[in-house]
């Protein structure tokens, strides 16, 4: 299975999870109705910034848009496997700009998730501020090179070693200055949502 279609599957998988429409997903993400679409049937290679903005939509982390949907993941096993073979691991290129990114956890469930991220030299990747729906939390470890981190417009120089913890909730961009590709690992951790305090009613 080409990435495109995974994504397709994937989206379409999570949009009817949730119960949405095609339209009501555009109004929570948008991302328009025919572009969507087009995404959905795998004729389309959406750029890292739509992919964001439809994984806002839907509340999950951008990553989780490579998993492998159910019908791929369960191939009729008990449970997926808890081990991810390097060969198996998605890998998906940003047509924009460039960059590569590599899912590296297994499929089965958990609140972690890894991602190793080639960046292109002069290249940026920039996301909106918006609100996800979820607590999901990121460590960006940096393994060669060089990446500025912009976090609601505070600037990060990472070199290799560093490693910046933030949660995901306002603007980032990714930005390489060099003239070499860098390379990072990235850690996301969603938290279960924290049901409201029942209101009491006055006695």
């Amino acid at each position: 299975m080409d990435i495109n279609t995974r994504l397709a599957r994937r989206v379409r998988e999570l949009r009817d999870a949730r119960g949405l429409s095609l339209d009501a997903l555009a109004e929570r993400s948008g991302v328009s109705r025919s572009n969507i679409s087009l995404i959905e049937r795998g004729e389309s290679s959406p750029t890292a910034t739509v992919l964001d903005k439809l994984a806002t939509g839907l509340g999950v982390a951008l990553a989780s848009l490579f998993d492998a949907p159910q019908a791929e993941g369960d191939e009729g096993r008990a449970a997926p496997s808890p081990v991810a073979r390097v060969a198996q691991q998605p890998v998906w290129t940003d047509p924009a700009s460039g960059y590569l990114r590599r899912n590296v956890s297994p499929t089965v469930a958990s609140p972690l998730q890894l991602v190793d991220v080639v960046f292109p030299p002069g290249q940026r990747v920039a996301y909106e501020r918006a609100d996800r729906g979820a607590e999901i939390h990121q460590q960006i470890w940096m393994i060669d090179g060089r990446m500025d981190i912009a976090l609601d417009g505070t600037v990060w120089r990472l070199e290799a070693g560093d490693c910046l913890a933030h949660r995901l909730e306002g603007a980032i961009e990714y930005r390489n200055p060099t003239r070499s590709p860098a390379r990072y690992l990235v850690a996301l951790a969603t938290l279960p949502a924290i049901p409201p305090h029942p209101t009491r009613s006055p006695t």
